[in-house]
């Protein structure tokens, strides 16, 4: 047609995310890119995250796109804290209606299950079971918990929370790795920070111990995994240690942490975006999750320095 001219390639890891964004992901996903990387406002974040807020004070509508359907769930409300954090308004009549929300859904230790039961017929990943009773989860409220003492917010359901995260990280046990991340994101935020530092140090031993973690990424060609996780689904240090100023940094040798960034710079696909970590299950979660695992892979790779433009 007229006027109609090819585009110039983009070049560096930036731009070759920049387009991948604009090409597949939701408003909110392009919203927090241009917010942290191209100098956009803090509100449009905010408008976005709006859209995904229910009538019960939590987060719903697959917001995290592995729980289909409207529900409030506890892993759409870590999703959207952490957007919140990072646009500092992690706080206000909003966290405090959604704290009302997480403690009318909790456990009966005070903890935030996987996945709240509801009305059956939402489509949810075959990793997220909805079951009639279940158990608290560090997974879910570790993430939530941090957040909220990351940001100072207050309120009466966080003292139980609290206590169940502490228990479940000093107490001695098997651990899936995944619930490593929600451990890392509570003892980064929470407020005693010598019992946080005593706790990652213990910690730190143990997944070394384990090999809760791959610190050496390059030979890998698949291997053993955690139950109910697929193949390739292995945490890497740049997974557990977002930032260098986390407590999981002090986990890893410098030579190890290179390894693992170089690793992560090099997933990016010729389409300019990052795998998603979890399987395949269904399409529109598929499409959905890609955006935002390039969005933390560009915020780890710059929060260490890595050149992107």
């Amino acid at each position: 047609m007229p006027g109609d001219e090819a585009q110039p390639a983009a070049t560096t890891p930036l731009a070759r995310a920049e387009r991948f964004i604009w090409l597949t992901a939701r408003v909110l996903e392009q919203r927090r890119f241009a917010f942290h990387f191209l100098g956009g406002d803090a509100d449009g974040v905010d408008a976005a995250l709006g859209a995904y807020l229910g009538a019960d004070g939590g987060y719903g509508h697959a917001l995290d796109p592995d729980l289909r359907g409207p529900l409030s769930q506890p892993l759409h409300a870590a999703y959207a804290l952490r957007v919140l954090d990072a646009l500092g308004r992690c706080g206000g009549r909003r966290v405090e209606r959604l704290c009302g929300h997480l403690a009318a859904v909790s456990t009966s230790d005070g903890a935030l299950p996987l996945v709240s039961p509801g009305p059956a017929g939402h489509p949810a990943a075959r990793y997220h079971p909805v079951l009639d009773d279940p158990p608290g989860e560090l997974l879910t409220t570790g993430p939530v918990v941090g957040a909220l003492h990351h940001n100072r917010v207050w309120h009466a359901w966080l003292f139980r929370a609290t206590e169940f995260c502490w228990d479940r990280v000093e107490t001695p046990r098997h651990w899936h790795p995944y619930e490593v991340r929600g451990a890392v994101t509570f003892l980064d935020g929470v407020p005693d920070r010598g019992r946080a530092a005593a706790a990652a140090d213990r910690l730190g031993r143990l997944v070394r111990e384990h090999h809760l973690v791959v610190l050496d990424p390059a030979p890998r060609t698949g291997g053993p995994t955690a139950p109910g996780d697929a193949p390739g689904e292995e945490l890497y240090p740049y997974d557990v240690a977002r930032r260098p100023e986390s407590c999981a940094r002090g986990w890893f040798t410098d030579a190890e942490m290179g390894r693992s960034l170089d690793f992560l710079a090099a997933r990016q696909q010729p389409d300019g975006g990052w795998p998603a970590a979890r399987p395949a299950w269904a399409a529109g979660s598929s499409l959905e999750r890609r955006p935002i695992a390039t969005l933390e892979a560009l915020l780890t790779l710059r929060a260490y320095g890595r050149a992107l433009a």
